[in-house]
């Protein structure tokens, strides 16, 4: 059974993840020349940190955890309410200080199990058959299991990672059989609430926007960044200008360049070569988590896989477009490349899952005759 397994993961996923983290690595030791190296040798640390979870989470049945994820879904609410009242880091209440040097983020954490708690709950919707997802009650008790911790992160205010848990919950909802109909009027609901959403925003979330679509507007204040980061990239040109050698980077224009603003650091000095390599290994990484969920045993395998895909999508659009002015500023981080704790264990755990939801395929075990979690 165990060799089986093994035969069956896709081994893949969990290979471009590795080389996507050296890639970062590499940028990362030439981005903190200026601090003796302090992201770059915690970075490492992070990183054997989250071995045990990676193997931790591939060997238990993901369908136990599927099991324990309402109990954990609460924790993380009650944690999404509590960091409300910390101490705001760049604006933004999202982080609980422990002692002076770690920082825990539960937003990011939390897509792990919101999605497996998502998978569970549009599971039990459609136990009468796949179309019960498009009864107007059912689907409003799934948005309301994404409403919850969507609602908790705006107010940090977080909007790059409350829009990840988004594109999740929309990912998983396009492949639970959602009548077009609705893909239809949400379509037309963004269009016509668009500009109402917009003159409700707050006044920095606006400025972001404003600078986004003129940055040179404010070119030594908010549009300062994106100016800064396509000059480092355009300077980049095919091959970089080498390592340690980027004007931007190592003159201290770039900022932050080991979160924000890592893919700029790798345009500069590594070139138009290894931006478009990282490109094509999100984008095999995404097909092959597309590929675990259409071939998963059961649904909440398929339902997690794709959950997944939708955040790794995200992640990936949303910070390379930012980075080149295609997207506006959000803050979100680049997967397994920017430096950050709590990004790079959630994303080797979701690694780490769709390694174990790829191993169990075949199996001829149900998640519902597996666990009996409805009590018959």
């Amino acid at each position: 059974m165990r060799e089986k397994r093994l035969k069956n993961t896709e081994w893949i996923v969990g290979i471009i993840s590795l080389v996507l983290l050296a890639i970062g690595l590499v940028a990362l030791y030439s981005a903190t020349q200026s601090t003796e190296l302090n992201e770059f040798k915690k970075q490492i640390q992070w990183f054997l940190i989250s071995i045990p979870f990676i193997i931790a989470v591939y060997i238990i049945d993901y369908r136990l955890i599927v099991k324990l994820s309402p109990a954990i879904y609460i924790v993380f609410m009650v944690l999404l309410v509590g960091v409300l009242f910390t101490e705001p880091i760049s604006g933004a209440s999202s982080w609980y200080q422990i002692g002076d040097f770690l920082s825990f983020q539960p937003s990011e954490l939390g897509k792990i199990f919101v999605i497996m708690f998502a998978a569970l709950v549009l599971y039990k919707l459609q136990l009468k058959g796949k179309r019960e997802i498009n009864k107007p009650w059912k689907l409003l008790i799934y948005f309301i299991a994404w409403a919850i911790p969507i609602g908790l992160i705006i107010l940090q205010p977080d909007y790059g990672t409350a829009s990840a848990y988004i594109f999740a919950m929309l990912f998983m909802l396009f492949v639970s059989g959602l009548d077009k109909k609705y893909i239809i009027i949400a379509i037309i609901l963004v269009a016509v609430l668009a500009p109402l959403i917009y003159s409700n925003l707050p006044a920095h979330a606006k400025a972001r926007l404003e600078i986004f679509l003129d940055p040179e507007s404010d070119p030594r204040g908010s549009g300062y960044n994106l100016i800064q980061s396509e000059l480092a990239i355009g300077a980049g040109q095919f091959f970089g200008m080498g390592l340690l050698k980027g004007n931007q980077t190592q003159l201290g224009y770039l900022a932050p360049k080991t979160t924000d603003f890592i893919f700029s650091v790798i345009g500069e000095e590594m070139g138009f070569i290894a931006a478009s390599t990282i490109v094509v290994l999100y984008i095999v990484l995404i097909t092959k988590s597309i590929s675990i969920a259409k071939n998963a045993e059961d649904s909440i395998g398929s339902y997690i896989a794709i959950g997944v895909s939708g955040v790794f999508f995200f992640h990936m659009i949303e910070n390379i477009g930012m980075t080149i002015g295609l997207l506006p500023i959000t803050g979100v981080p680049l997967p397994f490349v920017s430096y950050g704790g709590s990004s790079l264990i959630t994303n080797f755990i979701c690694i780490g899952l769709l390694l174990n939801i790829s191993s169990r395929r075949k199996k001829g075990i149900t998640f519902n005759n597996k666990y009996n979690i409805y009590g018959n």
